[in-house]
C-alpha cells in the first residue's frame, strides 16, 4: 500500500524556519520525481519545490526560490522541505506528491500526502 506521510508544520513568526519531512512508503523510492506543493485557503494548488530521487536535480517556484531548499534521503526514503525566512504568505497546507516527471514537462501526481499545516503569523 502506498502512503506518504508528511510532517513538522506548524506555527512560526515571519522570519523563522521549519522543516517538512515527507516518509513514502510502498513504491520504489528511487527513479521518480517528489514535489513539494501547498494550497493556501482560497487559492489553487501551487507547486513549490521538486527533486528527483537521486536528489541531483531540483527545481523551485520563484516565489521560494532562495529561502526554500528541497532534499531527498533515498536510504531513508524520506523527502525534506527546509524553509528559511518564511512570510505570512507561505501559510499555507504543504502536501507531498509523487510524479513520473519533474515541473518542466506535464506533471500528473499520482500519490499525495495528507497534508502538513504551516502557519507564519506574529
Amino acid at each position: 500500500q502506498v502512503q506518504l506521510v508528511e510532517s513538522g508544520g506548524g506555527v512560526v513568526q515571519p522570519g523563522g524556519s521549519l522543516r517538512l519531512s515527507c516518509v513514502v512508503f510502498g513504491f520504489d523510492f528511487s527513479n521518480y520525481w517528489m514535489f513539494w506543493v501547498r494550497q493556501a485557503p482560497g487559492k489553487g494548488p501551487e507547486w513549490v519545490s521538486a527533486v528527483n530521487t537521486g536528489g541531483e536535480v531540483t527545481y523551485y517556484a520563484e516565489s521560494v526560490n532562495g529561502r526554500f531548499t528541497i532534499s531527498a534521503d533515498n536510504a531513508k526514503n524520506t523527502v525534506y522541505l527546509h524553509m528559511d525566512s518564511l512570510k505570512s504568505e507561505d501559510t499555507a497546507v504543504y502536501y507531498c506528491a509523487k510524479s513520473n516527471n519533474p515541473p518542466t514537462r506535464h506533471v500528473e501526481y499520482d500519490y499525495w500526502g495528507q497534508g502538513t499545516q504551516v502557519t507564519v503569523s506574529s
